[in-house]
């Protein structure tokens, strides 16, 4: 951009906030719940099951009942996905959610906070667009974030899902900006660079650690006429603030 942007969208998970390692966490909770013992191994398997269950069906947690009624569901797949034990096929669905949102421990990446202040002291709004259930917010809120956001708009709420640039563009409307006056930063190429391509908004590709980037896509240089940076740190430089 030759002048800085007067808005920065940006991707939730990856981007702002990651996860403890949940299948340690589920294990610690199956034995203490439920007196129940499973592997690593089966905790993991577990975990990445529930996590394609939500991912398929995180569109109907549109709102607080919707959000309580996925929560269930994701709950009930963990339990199918997790070895046989006449403890656990017991244990009432309540507990199972229990057990189920104590395993995502939500953390901010530590460059975070600080950014996010330095881009709203420069007058950046900042408004986080992400493939999400109705709780982004308050999950945000209770990792310290909320306060730094001008606003968060999730696919749940919108209806549709990145790469479909609808989501930034109900992004773009809640920060009051046009398509060229703002900057999307997410770490998925198929998704964030996806979505900003398709709405005509600039593009940031957030690769941390040697991995790179998001589930699915391939670490190494970025598209032609993409950014990537290492850390949200570089960010502020980045776009001459």
């Amino acid at each position: 951009m030759t002048t800085a942007p007067r808005a920065v969208l940006l991707d939730a998970f990856g981007t702002l906030v990651s996860l403890d390692a949940p299948a340690p966490l589920l294990r610690a909770l199956l034995e203490r719940r439920l007196g129940v013992a499973v592997s690593e191994r089966q905790a993991a398997t577990a975990v990445a099951a529930e996590v394609a269950f939500y991912r398929a069906h995180m569109h109907e947690g549109a709102d607080g009942a919707g959000v309580a009624a996925l929560h269930v569901r994701c709950a009930e797949a963990l339990r199918a996905a997790l070895p046989a034990d006449p403890a656990l096929l017991a244990a009432p669905p309540a507990v199972m959610v229990e057990i189920l949102l104590g395993m995502l421990r939500f953390r901010v990446h530590p460059e975070v906070p600080v950014v996010l202040s330095r881009l709203r002291q420069a007058g950046v709004r900042l408004v986080v667009a992400s493939n999400w259930d109705a709780s982004l917010a308050g999950v945000l809120d209770t990792v310290g974030l909320g306060a730094l956001l001008d606003g968060v708009v999730t696919s749940a709420g919108a209806g549709v899902a990145k790469p479909d640039p609808r989501l930034l563009q109900a992004a773009l409307a809640l920060a009051g900006v046009a398509a060229a006056e703002a900057v999307h930063v997410g770490d998925s190429l198929d998704e964030d660079v996806g979505a900003a391509r398709a709405a005509g908004v600039a593009a940031v590709l957030l690769a941390r650690g040697p991995d790179g980037y998001g589930p699915g896509d391939r670490p190494g240089a970025g598209p032609a006429g993409i950014s990537v940076i290492g850390s949200l740190a570089e960010l502020p430089a980045l776009l001459g603030l």
